[in-house]
């Protein structure tokens, strides 16, 4: 099962995202204010989301497609025991834990403009 989430804003204006099988878990918008840079609004909205489905790549692809590139936007989701982390036109895919993988997708992000406190998704 993949279970992940992606950020409403985060998706370019006009982006179409909707790989089959995807259910929604949960909407929620977030007061992120104190937290996010002159690129990025004050509320988010959170969609969580899990599939059956094992496409891992169609998945990942499908996200790296339709994300913001401006504001060093990403998102993650879990396949298993695999971690993967997708920005706009890249994806990592590491194993859950996996120090060396986390480290180059957090440099990604940071060369992207992403701020620190934000590249903070759990293992």
């Amino acid at each position: 099962m993949i279970t992940g989430y992606v950020i409403g804003e985060s998706l370019r204006a006009g982006a179409v995202f909707e790989p089959r099988g995807l259910r929604i878990r949960k909407v929620s918008r977030l007061d992120v204010s104190s937290s996010v840079t002159e690129a990025q609004p004050d509320l988010w909205t959170l969609v969580e989301y899990e599939t059956d489905t094992d496409d891992v790549t169609g998945l990942a692809d499908a996200l790296a497609d339709v994300l913001e590139a401006e504001g060093g936007w990403y998102t993650d989701f879990t396949a298993g025991d695999e971690r993967v982390v997708v920005f706009s036109g890249k994806v990592f895919r590491f194993p859950r834990g996996d120090e060396a993988g986390r480290a180059e997708a957090i440099a990604y992000g940071r060369s992207v403009g992403t701020p620190e406190h934000q590249l903070d998704w759990k293992e």
